[in-house]
């Protein structure tokens, strides 16, 4: 593959999946500017890396396990504790058309551990199987569901004024 062929192919990707890694990026790393960053990164990695894609996956499984890999190697790095990284639902950018009653379900989320964070942005925003997660996460089934369960829990404690009306 020549690399105009690459360039034209990754320009498809970043078109049809741009918002998506973003989106992605920006739940994980809960700033902007980083998630900015992050979303440049995987799209040049995938550039990179596009002639040795097997098709073993979607493309978009594909690019957001680039996106998980590359979002835990700026959490590694030092500075990044001393970051404010609160997200914004403005900076969220959903992609669906629900509407929730507030912003506590993006607080909510954000506040999750990244691990659990990452299999309910896989799961309820990206909308992957449980198939595609483990893709993604390079985990287990059992794992991902495991995640995804306990990330369910601790939203609904956050959330419990949402659910008021179930209970009476």
């Amino acid at each position: 593959m020549t690399d105009t062929e690459r360039s034209q192919r990754t320009t498809e990707l970043m078109a049809r999946y741009g918002t998506d890694i973003k989106r992605f990026c920006l739940l994980q790393l809960r700033d902007a500017s980083q998630a900015e960053d992050a979303a440049q990164d995987v799209f040049i990695k995938a550039w990179r890396a596009l002639s040795t894609f097997r098709g073993d996956s979607s493309e978009k499984t594909w690019l957001l396990h680039i996106a998980a890999n590359t979002c835990r190697d700026y959490q590694r790095t030092g500075w990044f504790r001393f970051m404010d990284r609160r997200v914004t639902p403005e900076d969220m950018e959903r992609g669906t058309t629900f509407e929730f009653p507030d912003d506590s379900l993006s607080k909510a989320i954000t506040e999750l551990p990244i691990l659990l964070r990452q299999a309910v942005t896989l799961r309820y925003f990206e909308e992957l199987s449980i198939r595609e997660m483990t893709q993604v996460l390079d985990v287990s089934e059992a794992t991902a569901k495991r995640r995804i369960r306990k990330a369910n829990v601790l939203l609904r404690q956050s959330l419990k004024e949402w659910y008021e009306d179930e209970e009476e």
